[in-house]
């Protein structure tokens, strides 16, 4: 077999081709001729091919011989696939030529051509690299320039002559040449592209940009890396805007984290400085911090406070003033007139607005020359339409002046700022007014009695929820005797502080007419269910958008204590029972019932009543005291008992080990502690007359009192003491039934009391001029330093103090 001779195609002659190749084939379709160009093409040794079945040789689909069968019929020329020696599939086209041997038998001449590829031009390859407005370069192994395109000398402000055979550390800024030839490097080794971001001006006059560069190997023939390819996008739009992004992203969860008006503010400069600004100051309107709703100044000048301030320095040297300072700023300052208009605004330093402040100001303008201050921005802190503050942000270090994106990206850093200021500062404003309220409803001092010696202690929720309703008090009854109460208001903020003034002062009332414990407990239940029922009438007919709370749940413990009988008596509406301490140091709770909580209504509560000896000790307290995140009820109590068990002498200390061992650092409830310790009147204190209904006792009654008081060397007070135990004996026999009782106490006054079995209340009246009746009470009142009636279930006792001159005066 011999190699086509070149023929013309349109003659019916053998096409001419460098990739051609031949092959003879008989009627049966029997490989008989191989040429080498045959062998070149696919792959098969003539040896290999001749005597073969040309289908089963070369064929592999049903596509492939489809197309062999085509090309043998000789009608037209065919584009096939045909199967290499290796097994890939060579693309070919394939024409049949009637052949004749030398005895004359017909055969087929199949000529195999590879379809012709279109070259690259050269010229035009070139033209378009070097016109390519991307920045483009390529290096050797030496890391020197080869070729560079247009956009690469546009960035880089060299001609192409200019780059060739220099490297990059030529060319680029020191930091970026470094990232950039170490990348060539790893690729030259790894044979692997790298793509990287540098920062940096691509020539002295560019400003600052973001660059993704990618380094990509150009192999030979052989695939060695002969050179690389360095390629640069301009990525700072991008990038600044996932800055701006994180920077928000920031603000969001950094700044008010705590309802702090200060902390806000500094929170705000510290995130904001170093990304955006070198030296950021925070300034609030001072009437902000006096509880007054902020607004500027009539005067011309307007009184800020320094709230916060960063710096990109150490120390911040930069600050004129420290946190908390407050200046005086003129009307035509950036400041005063960002505060005015509500509108951010951007100085350079040589503007007239900010060199009329620095002639006015010599200090700022020695901070501003010092330091190389050249931009200025300053931002308004507006929130829900009132503007807070001003934010001033400066540049010194970056030689970039703020540009209007920068503004944009200010001002909503600033109005998130603003509304966490804003929420700090309604916060703190509701919290303060809370606790001006709840201090003023609280008593300033306890009330001089002798029946108990009292230390307490009120601690404040520290939570964003706010001040609590948990309250105390000892209010001094007749005969000596002492109610303690405690009571919790359920909630926080100024309702519960007001619901609790509302329920102290009805205790209070309740207290001066000597109702039994049970009885007050009754009476406050029926002024709580009033109370919600006024709220909920007052959430039906005001702003539906308004959500007003109309829930009351409140709880008290009322205990009183008779130092003359020794006895207490407790009762409870949901509240933690008192602790019981004995002098031995015996720690128990009083097993009192405890109710259900006020405002339920419809059950009644219950009393109990004990003897405790002189020195015991009555702890009453709320539930903040005893649960809370790091403990239940169950272990608070056996906590407070085992601080009781191990007594830290005075009661003050004894408070101080309950805080300190029951609280956590930051308490989320408020805390009300009342701790008592029991005194018992002597006998010697004490006297106590039966008399016989019949008004001839009373001479002899007076001569008693007489002969006591003497004794008690208060021969001071005989005069009055006489009179009024005359007119409260009298009063007895002519209106009570008997038996009839006479008692002195001696204590801080002079208490007589005169008790009988009848329930009818005696009253004031005013005695016309001939009765001879009706101004016993009258002298009574005159005389004494105060006086009234106790009710008793075997009927009552009118009782009356007279003051006894201090002898130590």
């Amino acid at each position: 077999m011999r190699d086509s001779t070149p023929l013309d195609n349109d003659s019916g002659a053998v096409p001419n081709s460098a990739e051609s190749a031949t092959a003879v084939i008989d009627a049966q379709g029997i490989v008989t001729g191989w040429s080498a160009g045959a062998e070149r093409l696919l792959g098969y040794p003539r040896q290999a091919a001749i005597g073969r079945s040309v289908i089963r040789l070369l064929g592999v689909d049903a596509d492939m011989v489809r197309g062999l069968r085509l090309a043998l019929s000789g009608r037209s020329a065919t584009t096939t696939l045909l199967r290499h020696q290796d097994g890939r599939q060579v693309e070919v086209q394939l024409r049949a030529y009637p052949w004749f041997d030398g005895e004359g038998h017909t055969q087929q001449l199949v000529v195999a051509t590879t379809p012709e590829r279109p070259r690259p031009d050269l010229a035009t390859a070139e033209e378009a690299f070097a016109q390519c407005h991307l920045p483009v370069m390529v290096y050797n192994t030496e890391l020197r320039a080869v070729r560079a395109t247009t956009g690469a000398e546009r960035e880089l402000g060299l001609s192409e002559g200019n780059m060739r055979g220099r490297r990059v550390t030529d060319i680029l800024p020191p930091h970026i040449c470094h990232a950039v030839e170490d990348g060539m490097r790893r690729v030259f080794m790894t044979g692997e592209a790298e793509q990287f971001r540098v920062r940096g001006r691509a020539r002295p006059d560019a400003r600052e940009g973001v660059w993704s560069i990618t380094v990509s190997p150009l192999r030979s023939p052989a695939g060695q890396v002969r050179l690389v390819e360095l390629s640069a996008l301009d990525d700072t739009e991008q990038h600044l805007a996932r800055e701006r992004l994180a920077l928000l992203n920031d603000v969001s969860a950094q700044v008010g984290s705590t309802l702090d008006v200060m902390r806000t503010a500094q929170e705000m400069a510290d995130v904001a400085v170093g990304r955006l600004a070198d030296f950021v100051t925070i300034d609030l309107l001072d009437s902000l911090f006096r509880g007054v709703e902020p607004t500027p100044s009539a005067a011309g000048t307007v009184a800020l406070r320094r709230a916060g301030q960063q710096s990109v320095l150490a120390g911040v040297p930069e600050a004129l003033a420290r946190p908390g300072d407050v200046d005086e700023y003129p009307d035509y300052t950036p400041p005063v007139r960002c505060l005015a208009t509500g509108r951010p605004s951007v100085h350079r330093t040589m503007d007239e607005s900010y060199e009329n402040w620095q002639q006015a100001d010599p200090q700022r303008a020695e901070v501003v020359r010092a330091f190389g201050i050249h931009s200025v921005m300053v931002i308004p802190l507006r929130a829900r339409g009132i503007t807070l503050g001003v934010a001033v942000l400066t540049r010194h270090r970056r030689e970039e002046t703020f540009t209007h994106d920068d503004v944009l990206l200010a001002e909503e850093i600033g109005a998130r700022a603003a509304v966490a200021v804003d929420n700090a500062r309604r916060y703190t404003l509701e919290r303060e007014t809370a606790l001006a309220l709840q201090r003023s409803l609280l008593p300033h001092r306890l009330a001089t009695q002798d029946a108990v010696e009292v230390a307490y202690r009120y601690l404040p929720a520290r939570t964003r929820a706010g001040l609590g309703g948990d309250w105390f008090d000892v209010i001094p009854l007749s005969g000596a005797r002492v109610a303690l109460v405690v009571g919790d208001v359920v909630g926080h903020g100024l309702r519960a502080s007001a619901t609790m003034g509302r329920l102290r002062t009805a205790v209070r009332t309740l207290a001066d007419v000597d109702v039994p414990p049970d009885e007050l407990l009754t009476q406050l239940d029926d002024l709580v269910t009033q109370v919600a029922t006024e709220d909920e009438t007052t959430a039906e007919h005001h702003d539906p958008d308004l959500d007003l709370p109309t829930g009351l749940v409140a709880t008290c413990l009322y205990v009183v204590y008779d130092p003359v009988s020794r006895r207490c008596t407790a009762a409870t509406v949901g509240h933690p029972p008192p602790a019981v301490v004995m002098p031995a140091g015996q720690v128990d709770f009083a097993d009192v019932a405890p109710g259900p909580p006020l405002g339920v209504g419809g059950l009644p509560f219950e009393t109990v009543e004990w003897e405790l000896p002189p020195g015991s000790l009555l702890a009453l307290y709320t539930d903040g005291l005893v649960q809370g995140e790091e403990h239940d009820l169950g272990r608070g109590l056996a906590l407070l008992r085992r601080c009781f068990e191990q007594p830290a002498g005075s009661l003050e200390a004894t408070c101080d080990d309950l805080i300190r061992t029951l609280l956590p650092a930051q308490p989320q409830d408020d805390v009300a502690l009342l701790v008592a310790r029991t005194r018992a009147f002597d006998k010697s204190r004490v006297a106590t007359w039966d008399l016989p209904s019949d008004p001839a006792a009373v001479a002899g009654a007076r001569a008693e009192v007489l002969a006591r008081l003497a004794a008690w060397h208060l021969d001071d007070v005989a005069f009055t003491a006489e009179l009024v135990v005359s007119e409260l004996i009298t009063n007895a026999i002519r209106y009570g039934q008997p038996p009839i009782q006479l008692r002195l106490i001696r204590e801080a006054a002079l208490i007589c009391e005169v008790s009988d079995s009848s329930s009818t209340a005696p009253h004031l009246r005013r005695a016309r001029t001939f009765d001879e009746g009706g101004r016993g009470l009258l002298l009574v009142a005159q005389f004494a330093q105060r006086w009234g009636t106790r009710h008793r279930a075997e009927g009552k006792t009118i009782w009356a103090e007279i003051e006894v001159p201090d002898r130590r005066a």
